[in-house]
């Protein structure tokens, strides 16, 4: 389903949530925008790709993200870095930007 998300994409990944409320169950989306810094499993159903975002503060926050999940509503790619590599974890640690190009939708 997601085949065209490769490392170094920026993406917005849309998460269905529950949430317990006085009145019952209530669903809403969150979205979660960050660049991949690595896909693991391929195009097997269980493939997964991992999201880092900086939050506030300069905290790194990286999520996991199964491809296949029902509560994944869609993954929205917004640009495009240039890497040389298939695992980003050096961006953990690395001070400047990427060089990236917006994705034509």
């Amino acid at each position: 389903m997601y085949e065209d998300i490769k490392p170094g994409m920026t993406v917005r990944v849309h998460e269905k949530l529950r949430e317990k409320t006085e009145k019952g169950e209530k669903e809403r989306i969150q979205i979660f925008e960050g660049i991949v810094i690595a896909r693991h499993g391929g195009t097997r159903p269980q493939a997964t790709i991992m999201v880092r975002k900086i939050a506030a503060n300069n905290i790194g926050v990286e999520k996991i993200y199964p491809l296949n999940a029902p509560s994944i509503a869609k993954i929205d790619p917004v640009r495009q870095a240039s890497v040389n590599r298939a695992k980003l974890y050096f961006l953990r640690t690395y001070n400047k930007k990427l060089r990236e190009t917006p994705i034509a939708a």
